[in-house]
């Protein structure tokens, strides 16, 4: 989609009401950067490290057939990716012809009617209520391939091992330094053989973020945007480069208010300050650079409000007691202890049953949140036993034990052909968290309370309601 962007004061006064949202409005040239963007719990903002956030750029031109950009899915309004809320304002005001509505992926299925109003909001459904795009990807084939499909239960009648039908939400395009990994499954992270970015111990060498996100850029147009030629080199550096530029967090809490208040670092221009590379405070094998062993407190974000004063004034005294709660859970996310069970890519990889760690074993990126290097695994959210009735369900059958496995979504199984990694995914990046609900990769949870309960569930964290609530006020300001 191609968008312009026109911010006039009225829109700005607007918007600090969260009253509207930007995807409405077209005309300005680039967005000043820190603009304040509503979300649920108060005000995500995006810095750019060249001073503005650019709206020219081949990011937002219709560089392929069907009218879409890169913009019509990574909305700055919403962290960068889409969420349901706006998805359903531009279907209202286009009658359900935005082009983020097209059926090559934006349909529950590709051969759906959408010829009236009310056949488009039924095709677009999984888009419309949990802002997830299909991707259509075929079973594995060749030599060393481990597993065959045997059975499909697609409820919009698709699905096929030609072209399985993947419900996925689209990853965010900011705060992409602290990536280690392209794509939920990893498609789009190759291997460099050449490359010192290994992970230690293996031959698993990496090819660099940037590059990877060339390609990506390009693949993204040719299937999304329906392209007809590929993307000149200089559209793919300028997509890139546009994207690295990026940083997004959120700046205003509803309880906490300020997020860099105090002596505070939250917000995104203190985020573009964070040093990151590959393998910087690895929970397996310490840090690559320097050698220091991994350590859990990966956030320190709002160490300077612990123990903040009290103050005379009634609402003074309610932000402190908001920002205490936001400091147990930092803390509660950088120390609780964890027993790691059952997670394909983790105790099966290290051979060991239970693994004692933290939040920050899977989030190991300093003040980022992301794992530093690619580390896909499977927690159990496209398992069976989760799988709600708008999604498609596989059956899988080991070619060498005939053991079998019922998955809505094989990850990156489908790319390797291996038995031991259907269902694992990469996990996102945390920052800019209250932006883009709904979560994980097939926005099972709906919203920061969900994935909490989760993960309290699935690790038996045994959280107090306390516990969780302080969890989530931690959460929902990065």
């Amino acid at each position: 989609m191609n968008h312009r962007f026109r911010i006039r004061p009225i829109w700005m006064l607007l918007a600090a009401l969260s009253l509207v949202s930007i995807p409405s409005l077209a005309g300005d040239t680039s967005l000043p950067n820190m603009l304040r963007f509503p979300n649920p719990t108060g005000f995500a903002a995006t810095f750019s490290t060249t001073g503005k956030v650019d709206l020219t750029g081949p990011f937002f031109q219709s560089l392929g057939t069907n009218g879409r950009s890169c913009g019509s899915c990574h909305q700055p309004s919403d962290g960068w990716t889409v969420t349901p809320a706006h998805l359903q304002e531009r279907f209202d005001a286009s009658d359900g012809t935005d082009p983020v509505f097209r059926t090559v992926d934006g349909s529950n299925a590709p051969e759906l009617d959408v010829s009236t109003v009310d056949a488009r909001r039924s095709a677009y459904s999984m888009l419309l209520s949990k802002g997830l795009i299909r991707v259509g990807i075929g079973m594995p084939s060749g030599p060393g391939v481990e597993f065959e499909l045997i059975a499909v239960d697609d409820p919009y009648g698709h699905a096929s091992a030609q072209d399985l039908s993947l419900f996925r939400r689209p990853l965010p395009a900011t705060n992409l330094k602290f990536l280690s990994t392209v794509m939920w499954d990893g498609r789009e992270t190759f291997k460099d053989a050449a490359s010192h970015d290994c992970v230690i111990g293996t031959t698993n060498c990496f090819a660099t973020i940037p590059f990877d996100l060339a390609d990506q850029s390009n693949a993204a147009t040719m299937g999304h945007a329906q392209g007809a030629i590929p993307l000149s080199d200089a559209q793919r550096q300028a997509i890139v480069a546009f994207e690295s530029s990026l940083y997004t967090a959120q700046v205003f809490d509803v309880n906490a208010g300020e997020l860099n208040a105090s002596r505070a670092f939250g917000g995104p221009d203190y985020l573009s300050a964070q040093d990151s590379y590959f393998g910087v405070n690895d929970a397996i094998a310490g840090d690559y650079r320097t050698g220091a062993k991994f350590n859990s407190t990966v956030f320190h974000t709002y160490d300077a409000w612990y123990h903040s004063p009290a103050s005379d004034n009634a609402n003074a005294n309610s932000r402190v007691a908001a920002r205490d709660a936001v400091v147990r859970g930092q803390a509660i996310f950088n120390t609780r202890l964890i027993n790691i069970t059952d997670v394909k890519g983790l105790n099966d990889d290290l051979k060991l049953k239970v693994i004692p760690g933290t939040c920050t074993t899977c989030h190991d990126t300093p003040n980022a949140g992301n794992h530093s290097v690619p580390a896909p695994l499977d927690i159990g959210i496209a398992d069976a036993s989760r799988r709600t009735p708008d999604l498609p369900l596989y059956t899988l059958r080991n070619l060498q034990t005939g053991e079998t496995i019922q998955i809505t979504d094989p990850g990156k199984a489908l790319l390797s052909g291996k038995w031991k990694d259907i269902g694992r995914f990469k996990g996102p990046i945390l920052r800019g968290l209250a932006a883009r609900a709904p979560y994980f990769h097939n926005g099972f949870a709906a919203d920061l309370g969900a994935a909490v309960d989760f993960y309290n569930t699935r690790f038996t964290l045994n959280l107090s309601d306390q516990e969780k609530s302080d969890l989530i006020a931690f959460l929902q300001t990065l």
